[in-house]
């Protein structure tokens, strides 16, 4: 049976409304009618589900799109039972779009890190913009409490109904994962330009937070610690011009991957390091390490006693990575086969001096019959030969204080692509020296040109000049017992 208020209100739709009467009587007889309908819900419908009904028309009214054309692509954590790198890459390439809006944020410490880390939690979606394209990052998280239905009505009451595809994840995917979603019409452009582009951003991102390791050992493998010396090319006590042609060799071989690989070349440099003791050598090797933001495996030859062993060695060592062979002159197999062995090494073993005399009698590459013995040939083979191609991006760094006892087999190009000498200090490195130690500004000290003559004059060696510099700690005593020590010197080698 309908209420008076009810047939009232119908008739007035079949009657003359364009008076302003008309109007107030439609307007009193409306609101009656939705007192009736308010009271005949709370009555008949139970609360829970009255909520249940006005989330879901306010969720379908805010989030409808005429037109909607959306693209959602899933970025799960693991891949074929293998971790996702382009999950890994964008849960580091998020949190550099969080702007000081964003309402929700993970933050926290690791131990071996000096920043603050922040994450997104999933709360709030993140919005990127890359070449005019508006692109939308959702956050999901496994939850100890899944809905087994996984229907999207458990869904949307779960993420506060927010549009996530975590029923469609095969359970061996089952874990945290992404979601991004854009308009359909910039799909190639985001799987061409912009996945690449996250893929990049975290490897720079990596690189920069990276904590380098050093591995030191040989035939025995190797053991890892944190690389944390303080040396850089900043602190080098390097001639400008030289360190300058360093750097730039060293940006030009990490941009030139595809150019190796053009004229099919491994993407490896060979860099020999040779001066006196005490020129900065191993310094330079740190220096180069914290430039490239690479591992160094400091490699003993003395503990590689075969060809196969080394190879296993090596094959151990990482891309990105620096391989150091010091003071390779005092390792008898690489010495120049042109000359004797005894006259390169007396300190060589009887069976030792065979041995080479013989593998110069075979001619080749120092070979000979012992297989099982390191030889240079294995060495050579790892650094231009077949096994040459196990494993890309590495700087090989020989050192020696004597540059012409190694074998020319050794040094060409190829093998070693540049030849660094580090000889004694010299007026241009000794200013950086006198900059880092006693905070002297270049040509703002009286005493630095007197200090400039008397190293044109003489061979002196970096390291003796920093400890003695590391003495002082005012600048002026400093540089007066330091051209003392100078004086001294020069008429000691006059007197000879």
């Amino acid at each position: 049976m309908r209420s008076p208020s009810m047939n009232h209100f119908s008739s007035l739709f079949t009657t003359n409304i364009g008076s302003p009467t008309s109007w107030f009587t439609i307007y009193a007889s409306f609101s009656s009618f939705m007192m009736i309908l308010r009271t005949v819900i709370n009555d008949l419908i139970p609360l829970r589900l009255r909520t249940f009904i006005i989330s879901k028309l306010q969720s379908f009214f805010t989030n409808y799109q005429p037109n909607n054309h959306q693209v959602s692509l899933q970025i799960y954590q693991l891949w074929d039972g293998t971790p996702n790198n382009l999950f890994h890459a964008a849960k580091e390439y998020l949190p550099t779009k969080i702007s000081n809006t964003y309402k929700s944020l993970k933050v926290g410490k690791l131990f071996n890190q000096n920043n603050i880390l922040v994450a997104f939690d999933g709360k709030q979606p993140v919005v990127d913009e890359f070449e005019g394209i508006k692109i939308k990052w959702l956050l999901v998280e496994k939850t100890k409490n899944r809905p087994s239905g996984n229907t999207k009505s458990e869904l949307d009451e779960i993420y506060d109904g927010e549009m996530y595809v975590y029923q469609n994840m095969p359970r061996e995917y089952e874990g945290n994962g992404f979601v991004l979603s854009f308009d359909e019409k910039h799909r190639d452009k985001v799987m061409e330009k912009y996945l690449p582009h996250v893929l990049s951003t975290y490897e720079t991102i990596k690189a920069e937070q990276r904590i380098l390791k050093i591995h030191s050992g040989g035939g025995g493998g190797w053991r890892s610690s944190n690389f944390n010396h303080p040396a850089s090319f900043d602190s080098l006590a390097l001639d400008p011009d030289l360190r300058k042609t360093i750097t730039d060799d060293l940006d030009r071989f990490l941009r030139r991957k595809k150019i190796y690989k053009k004229v099919g070349k491994p993407w490896k440099r060979g860099y020999l390091l040779y001066g006196p003791p005490g020129t900065g050598k191993s310094s330079l090797i740190v220096a180069i390490a914290k430039y490239l933001k690479f591992d160094v495996y400091d490699l003993d030859l003395s503990s590689v006693m075969s060809n196969s062993v080394l190879t296993t060695v090596l094959r151990a060592t990482s891309n990105r990575s620096i391989i150091v062979i010091e003071d390779i002159d005092c390792n008898k197999e690489v010495l120049d086969r042109s000359k004797s062995a005894a006259d390169m090494n007396p300190d060589m073993d009887p069976v030792g001096s065979f041995l080479g005399v013989k593998q110069m009698a075979m001619g080749g590459r120092g070979r000979s019959d012992n297989s099982g013995k390191f030889t240079l040939s294995g060495l050579l083979n790892y650094m231009d030969g077949l096994w040459a191609c196990c494993g890309e991006e590495r700087i090989l760094i020989f050192t020696t204080n004597h540059k012409d006892k190694i074998d020319p087999a050794l040094l060409r190009p190829g093998r070693m692509d540049m030849h660094i000498e580090l000889s004694y200090l010299k007026a241009k490195a000794f200013r950086i020296l006198a900059s880092n130690y006693l905070d002297i500004e270049e040509h703002h000290h009286p005493f630095l040109e007197q200090v400039d003559e008397l190293l044109d004059k003489m061979d002196v060696t970096p390291a003796l000049v920093a400890e003695h510099l590391l003495r002082g700690e005012d600048a002026d005593v400093a540089l007066k017992t330091l051209i003392k020590l100078l004086q001294g010197m020069d008429i000691s080698r006059g007197n000879e």
